[in-house]
């Protein structure tokens, strides 16, 4: 994002923590997308959950776009006062800062999550659309992974799910997330700050953290064969996730940075598109020529959604947006991309066992 920004003219000042989860322990060394911006952009090292820090990367700036969060669904159900801290008292901070003090900021752009749906929107042949709770965990240890009808319990049709869909995350993660956005949006329109917020799908593409455990499917299996481990698919491996290449949600961003229509407005950006994660897996593992196993287990994670893809119609017909890359496309990139970088050290079974003895994962 910073680096088309700058290619458009635009003066960038990046506010990041340098996670060791995300940048490893010497970003200078670890971190792809550290060593492309630093230099180009003012660099500030800090916190969200600082104000001090906050001040100093808002100043003189015309627009924010608050991309800051934790992200892994499944960490955020057991790392609770991480997940809020950050998330959520993180956007208090910046919102308490653009209501009680002085500043040039016109417009917001906040990264809100397609978590905030939850299971999504389906069709069921009895009662037409409907919104299906989380899943139970009868049903999972049996097997049966499939969403249901929330008023007769029976089969459904997987929809894609667009903006006006019914929001109720079944993730600590979703409900941070539905709060940033609910609450960038309400002071917002108080202030006369237009704010745009964005539900992105599962974003992948070249520069993403190849060590972090804990979040990123793409990530985690290719760091998982990289290493020569076998891959475990949960559930049955017919899950499925709306996986949108970096360099669509970078210009549905800039849409919503530049355009006028996009004020106060929230859009899905994805690519339309649900892939299953077994196709996932054997595709990496054909793109980087591997012999390592891929088994699927029945494991599941408490607090994981079944299917969700985005219906894109808003964002279509409001900024103009379609995506541009298929996914043959985007992850043939990625892998190009991960075959250039160092192997990362593989740490999944490390994030496997804090949520089994969290009760977690079965």
């Amino acid at each position: 994002m910073a680096l088309k920004l700058l290619s458009k003219g635009y003066n960038i000042t990046v506010l990041d923590n340098l996670s060791l989860q995300i940048h490893g322990e010497n970003p200078e060394l670890d971190s792809p997308l550290y060593k492309s911006i630093i230099g180009k952009v003012k660099f500030i090292k800090g916190s969200v959950t600082n104000s001090s820090d906050w001040s100093l990367a808002i100043q003189n700036q015309d627009a924010i776009i608050h991309l800051a969060a934790e992200t892994g669904t499944g960490q955020s159900m057991y790392s609770i006062q991480k997940y809020v801290d950050v998330n959520i008292n993180g956007t208090a901070i910046l919102l308490d800062l653009l209501t009680n003090s002085k500043h040039t900021v016109k417009k917001v752009v906040i990264a809100s999550s397609r978590a905030i749906y939850g299971e999504g929107k389906y069709h069921c042949n009895e009662h037409g659309i409907v919104f299906p709770s989380a899943r139970i965990e009868e049903d999972m240890f049996k097997g049966d992974f499939e969403c249901k009808c929330p008023v007769c319990n029976g089969r459904v049709d997987q929809l894609p799910t667009c903006e006006n869909s019914k929001i109720h995350p079944t993730s600590i993660y979703g409900l941070t997330k539905q709060n940033q956005e609910q609450m960038v949006l309400t002071i917002g329109k108080s202030l006369n700050i237009p704010v745009v917020a964005f539900r992105y799908q599962n974003v992948y593409g070249p520069g993403q953290s190849l060590s972090n455990p804990y979040t990123g499917i793409l990530s985690i299996f290719s760091t998982q064969i990289k290493n020569g481990n076998d891959i475990n698919i949960f559930e049955d491996g017919k899950e499925s996730r709306d996986f949108v290449y970096i360099d669509d949600v970078i210009d549905a961003t800039m849409l919503g940075l530049e355009k006028d229509e996009a004020n106060y407005n929230v859009f899905n950006v994805g690519a339309n598109k649900p892939i299953d994660v077994i196709t996932v897996a054997e595709t990496l593992k054909k793109a980087y020529k591997s012999d390592i196993q891929i088994k699927i287990s029945g494991n599941y994670r408490l607090g994981d959604i079944r299917h969700n893809y985005a219906d894109l119609n808003y964002i279509k017909s409001t900024l103009g947006f379609s995506p541009k890359w298929s996914f043959e496309k985007g992850i043939g990139i990625f892998a190009e991309w991960v075959n250039n970088q160092k192997v990362q050290q593989d740490n999944y079974e490390k994030s496997i066992s804090e949520m089994k003895e969290k009760g977690l994962f079965k």
